[in-house]
């Protein structure tokens, strides 16, 4: 029976009025306009953090613009040497003033987003943004994304911090920051939107889709409007000589992958040999500065973004020796720089590795096959995005910003094929990305679901059943052989003992004083705050 035309109104209203009604109760209009005036605020430091790079590379190399192996090859060797040195001089006497006492990177913002407690300090990614600044300034051998990722992280964090949002909106808005961000660092607004969503988040909710979006539009726009819309890299309209070509460019995935695995293990090497020295932390940028310096003076190619390089490798302009020594020589210099202190990410090494890399395969493959083989740069594009993918562990996003980076858009299935034969390769050695390394030597497993998030983060504070202040504690008798808890232990830890004894319920303990109980924990309570920790986590990225 057909609907009254009459009826129609009302079904409609009907109809709407719940979804507008959680639309505002969930203060999505409030949390739109924030991403907005975040997005802005965030390509301001951007602009900002980019400029003073180049202030800081003006002192040494006298320019402030990426050109910096140009600038490089008219200088006397000793200023090659003496950059990164006085660099760490520099970095070395401001790193006390950090409290972590190293430059955030993206691996906090994912700790922050994980850990809906943890707030990133505005002193600490001030600091940082400024050490990286004077770092990438004076030669260091990384890249710019990590520290601009985390100051526009600790932006958005600045502005939800007394603010009364739902928690979900509280994690949105701190991916809009990064969004905005790699916007407006990269010139590549489709890429930010991804990237925030694929790493920081780890989810595609719809309810996030939009702020996040707003916030990357915002950082594109001002940040076109101080540097222009070209993109950061210019190339060549390259094209896919034959589809014969296919199997070399699996192939360049793998390669690729090789490229990867390398340049994280050097990466956790340096790292693990410099945890085990025991110097001051004022020498660790010194004796760094020193050892990349010594590198630039035979290569002065590794010093700083490595914008320059990548784009030579791009336009067919360097030999294959060359190119194949370049893999080596940054890897190391990269590894040196992260692990002595200096400030930086890994964003533009991995595109730097990838683009020698696939050029340099380019050349080998033209000479064993010229009639089937495209040019180099092509290959160098390939390349670019699959070593970063697999460094990252971003393959959906890498492949984005790669587009937007080079405009090569007409390459988009063969790169599609590198990028994920590089990305599966480098998870089946390594089972994670160099972020998530990070975050698993600080005990926190991301990767592994949102279930060893709460279980390692929650303690037995958040769901025990404190007694009565009012009346003295209760004491407790160890010799009994009862397990007690602390408020601090993990509800890991108390799930544990639990089960291992076949207990239901478990005294926690002063921990200053054993002997006195404080609070009794239940299983029932502790299986109740995990249920509803993963409900809330499942509503958050389905909505």
């Amino acid at each position: 029976m057909p609907i009254p035309v009459k009826r129609i109104p009302e079904l409609l209203v009907t109809w709407v009025s719940p979804n507008l009604k959680q639309f505002l109760e969930t203060r999505q209009p409030a949390v739109w306009l924030l991403c907005l005036a975040i997005g802005f605020a965030v390509a301001i430091a951007a602009v900002i953090f980019r400029e003073l790079i180049g202030f800081f590379q003006l002192f040494w190399l006298g320019t402030r613009s990426e050109k910096v192996l140009s600038a490089a090859k008219d200088l006397p060797w000793f200023y090659l040497f003496l950059g990164p040195v006085a660099g760490g001089i520099i970095v070395g006497a401001l790193l006390n003033r950090l409290p972590a006492r190293r430059c955030g990177s993206v691996a906090d913002v994912i700790e922050a987003r994980a850990l809906s407690g943890r707030r990133l300090g505005k002193r600490d990614g001030l600091w940082s943004a400024l050490v990286t600044t004077i770092s990438l300034g004076f030669g260091a051998s990384a890249g710019r994304e990590g520290p601009v990722i985390h100051l526009g992280a600790t932006l958005a964090a600045i502005v939800t911090e007394h603010s009364k949002l739902p928690e979900w909106s509280r994690r949105t808005i701190l991916a809009a920051g990064v969004a905005s961000a790699i916007s407006a660092s990269f010139n590549a607004p489709i890429a930010g939107v991804l990237f925030a969503h694929e790493v920081i988040l780890g989810h595609y909710a719809m309810r996030s889709f939009v702020p996040i979006v707003i916030a990357s539009t915002g950082g594109a726009v001002l940040s076109r409007m101080w540097f222009g819309d070209s993109a950061a890299f210019f190339v060549p309209a390259y094209q896919i000589t034959s589809y014969w070509e296919f199997p070399a460019f699996a192939l360049l995935g793998i390669t690729s992958a090789a490229i990867a695995i390398l340049f994280q293990f050097a990466l956790f090497a340096a790292d693990y040999i410099a945890r085990n020295y025991d110097v001051p932390l004022w020498s660790r940028p010194v004796i760094g500065g020193v050892m990349v310096g010594a590198i630039a003076v035979f290569f002065p190619h590794v010093l700083g973004v490595g914008y320059e390089v990548t784009d030579m490798a791009l336009w067919n302009q360097m030999p294959l020796v060359l190119m194949l020594v370049l893999i080596f020589t940054k890897t190391i210099a990269t590894a040196i720089t992260l692990a002595s202190r200096f400030g930086g990410g890994i964003f533009s090494p991995a595109l730097y590795l990838g683009a020698v890399g696939g050029g340099a395969f380019g050349v080998i493959s033209a000479s064993a096959f010229p009639e089937l083989a495209s040019s180099h740069g092509l290959y160098a594009i390939l390349g670019m995005g699959a070593v970063a993918g697999a460094v990252l562990g971003a393959p959906i996003s890498t492949t984005m910003i790669v587009f937007e980076l080079t405009g090569g858009y007409a390459l988009s299935v063969a790169l599609l094929l590198t990028v994920a034969i590089a990305h599966g390769i480098t998870q089946a050695i390594h089972g994670h990305s160099w972020f998530h390394w990070q975050l698993e030597m600080r005990g926190l497993f991301v990767q592994d679901g949102p279930h060893r998030t709460v279980t390692a983060t929650t303690k037995v504070r958040d769901f025990m059943e404190p007694v009565d202040p009012d009346e003295d504690g209760e004491p407790f008798d160890k010799s009994a052989g009862t397990p007690s808890l602390k408020a601090e232990d993990t509800l890991e830890a108390a799930l544990r003992a639990f089960d291992t004894g076949g207990y239901t319920r478990l005294p926690v303990v002063d921990p200053r004083d054993p002997g006195k109980i404080i609070a009794w924990a239940s299983q029932v309570r502790a299986l109740r705050y995990f249920n509803r920790a993963l409900v809330a986590a499942s509503e958050e990225e389905h909505r």
